[in-house]
C-alpha cells in the first residue's frame, strides 16, 4: 500500500514498504477517529451486551426484540430495554478479498479500502482487552485468523489480512460460505462485521440473517464510482477480474449509460434491502470519498441511536 497524494487514502504499493505504510494507515486512523470521536466506551461500536440496562421510549430503528413490555403496558407508550456493553467483546470480521476487489478508478483500489475498513474496525473495538479475529476469502477455503486481544493482536490481524495473497482470475469468493464461517462454531454474542462489495450471486442473504440473530451485525459495502455509472469516453474495454472475460462497450451511447446507471442503482438498492432484512448496520465506503469521515459519521449516528444522544 502507499499513501495517495490526493488525500492520504491507501493505495497499493511496493512490498518493501508494507510495514511502514500499514503503520502510517493505523496512525492516520488513530489520529482521525480519536480526534473526532469523543466519549465513553459506549461510543466505539460495542456489541449490544447482555446485561440489562435502563428502559427508554422506542425510537424508529430500534430492535423490536428489545421491547420492554411491562413498561410499555404501564406507560401505554412503547419502550425498549437497553443493554450494558460487555467489557470483553469479541469481534469477528468476514473480509471478502475476491478479485472484484482488485479494482479502483478513484483514490484507491477497493481492496485497499477494505483493508482500511478492517483497520478502523480493529481500532474501534480492541480497547479494554477486547479480542478480534477474521476470516478472509479469496476463492477456495477461507483463511482463518484467530481472535487475539488488544492492539498488538489488532496489528497482527491487520498484517495477516494485508498479506493474504491476491485472488487471480477465477478468484471468486463464495460469500455465503464466508459469512457462514462466522456462524460456526457458535460464539457468545459479540460484534460481527462483513466487509465486501456484495457483488456475489444470491445466497449470502440467509447466512447473514442467521448471523444477525445472534450477533450485533455490521455490513461494510465497498463501492467504486465506475460501478454506479459509466463515463463518456468512447469505446471502453472492460475485463471481469473474476472470470477474465473481456467486453467492449461504446460509452458514447447515452441510452446505454442511462440503462447501466439504472441497473446499478437497482442492484445497490437490492443489496441495501437484503442488509436491512438481516438486521445489519450498513456502512457504504466509496473509493472516491473521504472514507474516514464516512466512518466517523456512521459511528456518531450509531452512538446517538444507542444512547438517545446522552453519551458525549
Amino acid at each position: 500500500m502507499r499513501r495517495d497524494d490526493s488525500g492520504g487514502h491507501p493505495a497499493a504499493g511496493p512490498g518493501g514498504r508494507d510495514e511502514f505504510v500499514l503503520a502510517k494507515l493505523q496512525l492516520l486512523i488513530t489520529n482521525k477517529l480519536d480526534g473526532l470521536l469523543h466519549g465513553d466506551y459506549l461510543g466505539l461500536l460495542p456489541g449490544a451486551g447482555s446485561e440489562p440496562g435502563e428502559s427508554r421510549e422506542y425510537r424508529p430503528g430500534d430492535d423490536v426484540r428489545r421491547m420492554d413490555w411491562p413498561v410499555t403496558a404501564r406507560t401505554t407508550h412503547p419502550h425498549v430495554r437497553t443493554t450494558i456493553a460487555d467489557r470483553e467483546l469479541e469481534t469477528w470480521l468476514a473480509v471478502d478479498m475476491s478479485a472484484s476487489l482488485d479494482f479502483g478508478t478513484a483514490r484507491c483500489l477497493k481492496r485497499d479500502l477494505a483493508l482500511a475498513a478492517v483497520a478502523a474496525m480493529a481500532h474501534l473495538t480492541v480497547r479494554g482487552g477486547n479480542r478480534i479475529g477474521a476470516v478472509v476469502g479469496t476463492g477456495g477455503t477461507p483463511r482463518r485468523i484467530p481472535a487475539m486481544p488488544g492492539r498488538k493482536g489488532a496489528q497482527v490481524l491487520l498484517k495477516k489480512v494485508h498479506d493474504t495473497p491476491r485472488a487471480g482470475a477465477g478468484g471468486r469468493t463464495d460469500l455465503a460460505a464466508l459469512v457462514d464461517t462466522l456462524n460456526r462454531p457458535p460464539r457468545r454474542r459479540g460484534l460481527a462485521v462483513v466487509v465486501s462489495d456484495f457483488l456475489a450471486a444470491d445466497g449470502w442473504q440467509k447466512p447473514l440473517r442467521k448471523l444477525g440473530v445472534r450477533h450485533d451485525l455490521l455490513a461494510i459495502e465497498i463501492v467504486d464510482p465506475r460501478e454506479l455509472e459509466l463515463p463518456d469516453v468512447g469505446v471502453l474495454e472492460l475485463v471481469d477480474p473474476e472470470t477474465g472475460a473481456v467486453h467492449e462497450i461504446q460509452t458514447a451511447d447515452a441510452r446505454l449509460r442511462e440503462r447501466y446507471k439504472q441497473a446499478a442503482a437497482a442492484q445497490r438498492a437490492t443489496i441495501a434491502a437484503a442488509l436491512r432484512r438481516a438486521g445489519a448496520g450498513h456502512l457504504r465506503l466509496r473509493t472516491d470519498s473521504d472514507w474516514l469521515l464516512d466512518i466517523v459519521r456512521f459511528v456518531a449516528a450509531r452512538r446517538h441511536a444507542r444512547t438517545g444522544g446522552t453519551t458525549r
